[in-house]
């Protein structure tokens, strides 16, 4: 498997919301679900080698899944990883641009 191979299966898909376009606006930080064991520092690999910017900082957040139950059927929501990346000041993803 080449390393392309391997950054695009860290950044399993974009997250689109209100919230992450007031993050766009106000600091320039793009949000992503990644793979659940990815780090820091495969996160900024990526998005850089991928998208050709510059990365800055990148934050993550865990959210472990919550049981929820349907009668006397239980299960639990998916577990996922988001990471939430600083670009440098001026450099923009296309994709969400297009939105």
């Amino acid at each position: 498997m080449d390393t392309e191979t391997k950054y695009r299966d860290l950044l399993i898909k974009p997250i689109i919301s209100e919230k992450t376009y007031m993050l766009i606006e106000q600091n320039n930080s793009y949000v992503f679900e990644v793979h659940p064991n990815a780090n820091k520092i495969d996160i900024r690999k990526a998005v850089e080698k991928l998208f050709n910017v510059h990365v800055l900082k990148v934050n993550i957040q865990n959210y472990v899944g919550k049981p929820k139950r349907l009668g006397m059927y239980q299960g639990k929501r998916r577990s996922k990883k988001k990471a939430i990346v600083k670009l440098r000041e001026g450099e923009t993803l296309p994709f969400f641009e297009t939105v």
